[in-house]
């Protein structure tokens, strides 16, 4: 019995299968926008390292 899954990129279904070339997709369009993206880098994970009031410090400002 095969797995059906909605495309990450337009929401059809599709099965998860070894016979679907483009899984999880349901296409090679689809799975070319997806690639898009994340070249132009429209997906990211938040970089969180720096809190903003951290921003706000002058680095070059010693304590007294």
């Amino acid at each position: 019995m095969k797995k059906i899954i909605k495309c990450p990129s337009c929401g059809h279904s599709t099965p998860y299968s070894p016979d679907n070339a483009f899984r999880p997709f349901c296409s090679e369009r689809c799975k070319l926008i997806d690639l898009g993206a994340w070249a132009s880098e429209s997906y990211r994970v938040p970089d969180e390292s720096n809190p903003p009031e951290l921003l706000e410090l002058d680095p070059f400002k010693l304590d007294d």
